[in-house]
């Protein structure tokens, strides 16, 4: 059985982009890259030419990647996702027990995870111990810098990218 990915409509947007941005301009580039290296002459000792080589292997390995990703994507409107529960999708506001700071993270697939940007993989620590908590419970998170406490606070729909 294959393991389907969950990715919100924005994130399998970006996915996307990237892969056309590799498949129609990249690839092409880097093609054109080791001709010219190649024109160089001997290939032995040719830094350019090797260079471009690897690169053109990284470039066909995202590719690869990226469509087994897409392939697998289970696409999830979040604008669309029930708010009862903390799932896949949701904006959720915790307040830390300790400190009484408020923080609101959007529940997202690890591809699109961003702390900076305000979502957190449903598959990181702090994700997984939200994941079916309602408003009012509390959650129990092992964090790098230990066991820390929240209260989920709100749950709403929405996107916070």
């Amino acid at each position: 059985m294959v393991e389907r990915i969950p990715m919100s409509l924005t994130g399998n947007k970006q996915l996307r982009n990237e892969l056309d941005q590799l498949e129609r301009v990249e690839r092409h580039e880097i093609v054109k890259a080791i001709e010219v290296a190649r024109e160089h002459g001997d290939l032995k000792e040719n830094a350019e030419y090797h260079a471009a080589k690897e690169r053109q292997g990284m470039i066909e390995g995202r590719i690869m990647e990226l469509k087994d990703k897409l392939g697998r994507a289970e696409v999830i409107d979040c604008s669309q996702v029930p708010i009862e529960r903390a799932i896949f999708g949701t904006v959720i506001t915790l307040m830390d027990m300790e400190t009484d700071e408020e923080m609101t993270y959007q529940l997202l697939g690890p591809e699109e995870a961003d702390v900076k940007k305000g979502s957190i993989s449903v598959l990181s620590p702090l994700g997984r111990s939200m994941l079916g908590k309602e408003v009012g419970d509390e959650v129990i998170a092992k964090t790098p810098g230990g066991v820390r406490e929240f209260e989920v606070v709100d749950i709403a729909v929405g996107t916070i990218q």
